[in-house]
């Protein structure tokens, strides 16, 4: 809607996965380097935390991408919320090896015979397999996590089959610190914190860059009052910038600025119900 008044090719501030929306922060940097090293390293699993909105999936998406092919299949599962019994299924279908039928899952002994000879073949021909669970906080009963443990028990030849990366809100670690069992299995533990004020900068920079920007849309005190607002948070940054960017298209407004940025804030974000 707004993209030609700004001069810009596309929507700087989705919240969906693209290669080059990726903000190379020092606590994403970080974390990105711990689960490299587990997963190159074939260890067993590795956790990634931290709070909602500071691009856990999109960093998780970015690992797989930057993975050497030997690393491969690699399985992203973003819908974890299911029954034990359901997870391995689910797995099969996402390494496109599972029957697309709707006795999918109904003998979980065969379901998981399969998925082990499939490893064990993947791992002689030379690969590793990269299992990432999405929302993993949400596997906080002990039939799922126990589930996820037994992959760990794959290998082939004195090798791991492959590495499960958990990816959660903080919950996801106290909840696999009282599963010991699970706990053990656990290469690195990487946790995402949110934006300094000169990454927040940087990072509102970075995005209109990518969607060809380039002007100064920004002006430094309304950068400022961004990070103030938002504490630095990915997500809440996309927001209040999205709608930035609307209501300057909306207003015929050239920069924005700090009181901008805050009425905005106060007028969309904040609304109360009478």
């Amino acid at each position: 809607m707004y993209e030609a008044y700004w001069n810009l090719k596309s929507r700087p501030f989705e919240n969906t996965y693209s290669e080059a929306s990726y903000y190379p922060s020092e606590s994403a940097q970080a974390a990105l380097l711990k689960l490299r090293y587990a997963v190159e390293n074939r260890r067993g699993a590795a956790i990634l935390a931290g709070a909602c909105g500071l691009g856990k999936s999109l960093l998780a998406r970015t690992l797989l991408m930057q993975l050497p092919d030997t690393f491969s299949p690699k399985a992203h599962l973003v819908f974890p919320k299911l029954p034990s019994d359901c997870l391995i299924p689910y797995l099969l279908l996402n390494l496109g090896r599972g029957e697309k039928s709707s006795d999918t899952g109904s003998n979980p002994s065969e379901n998981i015979w399969h998925l082990q000879q499939f490893l064990s073949e993947n791992t002689r021909a030379g690969h590793h397999a990269v299992i990432v669970v999405d929302d993993a906080h949400l596997l906080s009963d002990h039939a799922s996590l126990e589930t996820l443990r037994l992959l760990t028990n794959f290998e082939t030849d004195g090798k791991l089959d492959l590495t499960l990366v958990l990816v959660g809100q903080t919950a996801i670690i106290p909840a696999v610190e009282r599963f010991p069992s699970l706990e053990s299995r656990i290469g690195v533990k990487s946790l995402m914190r949110c934006f300094t004020p000169d990454e927040t900068a940087a990072y509102v920079t970075h995005r209109l860059r990518v969607a060809g920007s380039e002007e100064e849309i920004f002006v430094p005190e309304g950068l400022q009052r961004l990070f103030e607002i938002t504490r630095g948070n990915p997500r809440e940054i996309n927001r209040l910038c999205d709608l930035a960017l609307l209501i300057g298209y909306a207003e015929e407004i050239r920069v924005i600025d700090a009181a901008q940025v805050e009425s905005i804030h106060d007028e969309l974000v904040t609304v109360v119900p009478e």
